[in-house]
C-alpha cells in the first residue's frame, strides 16, 4: 500500500529496503563468507568471527527492513523510520569513508560510500518533507 499523502516516502520505504534485503541482509545472514567474497573481501583467517559478525549484521538489517516495510503504508505515522535510515546512512557513510581512507577494504566497499550517502540523504529529505 502506498500513502497518497506521502507517495515518495512510501515508495522509498518499499524499494530501498527491498533491494537491501536481497543484496545484503539475506546473504549476510545466511552466507556471510560467500557475501564477503562477492564483495571482494579476503576470507581466510578468523572465519568464525567473520561468520558471527556477518550474521549479526544480517539479522540487524532484517529488523531495519521490517521496520521500513511496516512504515511504508503510512510514513507520517512512522517517521522515526526515516530518521533511523538517515542516521544509519550517515554512520555507514562514515564507516566506509574511514575504510577507504585507510585503504583497508576492497573497492566494492568504497563504491558503497555513494550508496549509503544517497540513502541517508534521501531519507533525511523525505523526513523533512513529511
Amino acid at each position: 500500500m502506498i500513502d497518497s499523502g506521502a507517495r515518495a516516502a512510501s515508495w522509498f520505504l518499499w524499494i530501498a529496503p527491498g533491494a537491501f534485503l536481497i543484496f545484503y541482509a539475506i546473504p549476510l545472514l545466511l552466507w556471510p563468507l560467500t557475501w564477503a567474497r562477492w564483495f571482494r573481501w579476503r576470507t581466510e583467517g578468523a572465519e568464525h568471527l567473520a561468520i558471527y559478525l556477518g550474521r549479526c549484521t544480517g539479522a540487524l538489517a532484517l529488523v531495519v527492513i521490517a521496520a521500513c516495510f511496516r512504515a511504508a503504508p503510512s510514513p507520517r505515522t512512522y517517521s522515526i523510520v526515516l530518521e533511523m535510515l538517515a542516521a544509519a546512512g550517515l554512520l555507514l557513510t562514515g564507516v566506509h569513508l574511514y575504510g577507504a581512507l585507510r585503504r583497508m577494504q576492497p573497492w566494492t566497499e568504497d563504491a558503497e560510500i555513494v550508496l549509503y550517502a544517497a540513502v541517508g540523504g534521501v531519507a533525511l529529505w523525505l523526513r523533512i518533507g513529511l
